[in-house]
């Protein structure tokens, strides 16, 4: 077993990728939803995507949401974009952290924006140009990093090709998304050690998905091969796309409840951040998948 790090940086993706992947809910929802969870210790969020809205309803009042939204000055704000445009947009807006998404399978990739794996690397490489030229960066987010829908296993030495294009076209820092959830701890390791031993300087990030219900023991694994930066989204807001009713983020909650009660520093209080998550829970109107959230921390008693 290898060691775990005294601390681990948490970004909570459930105000963009949670949301997005919900039923639309009010502009004022969530505007006060990115108001709440800076009280919980949580210093890294990601805000709003900047998408176009027939592509993704949901997103629609990003500009709106990031103006009114109060920025806590301790926290990093980022924020998801397609194309050179969505990157204007969010410059714009005012965020210096942007984020773009390619998969490392080619058929997933066309599937989702009709380009090709390599084309969509080009365009991703046009955008870091501008994004430098403008004062930011921009992290690149490898989709399908452990296993695709349409094409099932995708090599760990495809995923690492797509990241040595990315980091050799200026990207900042890398991060490793298991969208459909398939992830396990022995590929979780051969990723997390081949990359290291290629990039080590340049920082990376995991996403995993609970939909299999190995989302916690990935992200174990993955500590214990040297990463220290997670995505997990408050309540375990957004379902799977590839799996109706299913499962989808990792819950915040639960990755807080394991760390810390493991010595693991995360900066986050729990309770405060089951608060937001009850909220969360409110306003999409349906029950969230999160266990932590359903069954409270560890430490809750029964009368004996």
């Amino acid at each position: 077993m290898g060691t775990w790090p005294e601390r681990v940086s948490l970004r909570e993706v459930g105000p963009r990728d949670g949301l997005q992947n919900e039923a639309p809910v009010p502009t004022d929802a969530k505007v006060r939803l990115l108001d709440l969870l800076p009280g919980t210790g949580l210093r890294r969020i990601e805000a709003v995507s900047f998408v176009h809205p027939r592509a993704i309803p949901q997103m629609a009042d990003a500009e709106e949401v990031w103006a009114r939204a109060r920025k806590h000055p301790d926290v990093r704000y980022s924020a998801l974009v397609p194309n050179l445009k969505g990157a204007q947009r969010a410059i714009a807006a005012g965020f210096t952290e942007l984020e773009m998404v390619v998969s490392a399978s080619d058929t997933h990739n066309r599937k989702n924006v009709n380009r090709s794996t390599a084309e969509s690397l080009d365009d991703i490489a046009g955008v870091v140009q501008h994004v430098h030229d403008a004062g930011g960066t921009l992290e690149v987010i490898v989709s399908t990093s452990f296993g695709c829908p349409y094409e099932g296993e995708v090599p760990t030495s495809r995923v690492l090709d797509v990241v040595r294009r990315a980091v050799a076209d200026g990207a900042d820092r890398i991060a490793f998304g298991d969208t459909t959830g398939v992830a396990t701890p022995g590929r979780v390791a051969a990723l997390v050690d081949g990359y290291l031993a290629t990039h080590a300087g340049t920082p990376f990030l995991l996403h995993f998905h609970n939909t299999r219900g190995t989302a916690l023991a990935n992200i174990l694994t993955a500590m214990e091969h040297g990463a220290t930066e997670f995505d997990a989204s408050v309540g375990g807001l957004g379902g799977c796309p590839y799996a109706p009713g299913a499962s989808g983020n990792v819950a915040t909650e639960e990755v807080v409840h394991m760390l810390e009660d493991m010595g693991v520093a995360t900066g986050v209080d729990l309770e405060a951040l089951l608060e937001v998550a009850r909220y969360a829970q409110d306003v999409v109107g349906h029950e969230l998948p999160s266990a932590v959230l359903k069954a409270g921390p560890r430490t809750v008693t029964v009368p004996a």
